[in-house]
């Protein structure tokens, strides 16, 4: 099933996915690159040999199978304006992108998965902790996580939603994920340490609060341009760093 999916990917066209294909590939090469030999070791033999950013993207196309579509909910949360936060907010009985990373990562902690159900879990945590900082995967339920506010981008008629997941990326930096990765890993591991505090529970509060900025500056029907992609371009570069950091960091505990 997981090789026929990699086939699938290949042939979907891209849909309302967090960051789109380079951002995910992004964020787990700079987790892969802050891992320790024996933790992306051990990773690697999981995933059978393959890298963290070969399986990034698997868990978008897996949602979307009658296998995985359990998992359609685990890759967002949604928080209205009147809800304040995502501690405060209504959860979703289905899950959401909270409740399945801190469920993923203690049964990786277990030691009593199968080694299919161990890869089929990493697979979906190397993606997740990506969404997790993907700004409009934390955004209002009332427009569906900015799939209901329709703005224009460079005078194109957009959903907000899409704007974020791929075209603002593409329009700070024509990078690939490599690229991407040697310029925005550039902090002391200092910093890098300060990063990765906190748990998945903290982590969505900073992505709740990136998202009702990005509202307060992206009106229905606003044309998005030059000045937008310049404002932001630090805010994706950020979020990149703070993904892979974070994942690096919880590969290491579990492994």
């Amino acid at each position: 099933m997981r090789r026929i999916l990699f086939i699938i990917a290949a042939l979907i066209p891209a849909m309302t996915f967090a960051w789109g294909p380079k951002g995910h590939d992004t964020v787990a090469y700079i987790a892969e690159q802050n891992l320790s030999k024996s933790t992306l070791k051990r990773v690697m033999e999981v995933l059978e040999g393959h890298s963290l950013v070969y399986v990034a993207n698997w868990m978008d196309n897996a949602s979307h199978t009658d296998e995985y579509a359990y998992t359609k909910t685990w890759h967002y949360v949604n928080v209205d304006p009147d809800e304040g936060t995502y501690a405060a907010s209504q959860k979703d009985p289905k899950g959401d992108i909270v409740t399945a990373i801190n469920s993923i990562i203690e049964r990786l902690k277990s030691g009593e998965l199968t080694i299919e159900e161990e890869r089929a879990d990493l697979m979906m945590l190397i993606h997740l902790v990506g969404d997790m900082h993907c700004p409009m995967h934390a955004g209002y339920k009332s427009d569906r996580g900015g799939n209901g506010t329709k703005v224009k981008y460079f005078n194109s008629q957009k959903r907000l939603h899409s704007v974020w997941d791929s075209e603002i990326v593409e329009s700070a930096h024509r990078w690939s994920h490599t690229e991407w990765a040697y310029q925005v890993d550039r902090v002391s591991k200092r910093d890098k340490k300060a990063m990765a505090q906190g748990t998945p529970n903290d982590w969505i509060e900073e992505t709740v609060a990136l998202a009702r900025d990005i509202y307060e500056s992206s009106t229905t029907g606003q044309n998005l341009s030059y000045d937008y992609v310049a404002h932001y371009a630090p805010v994706i570069e950020n979020q990149f760093l703070k993904g892979g950091v974070r994942l690096a960091a919880i590969l290491e505990e579990i492994y």
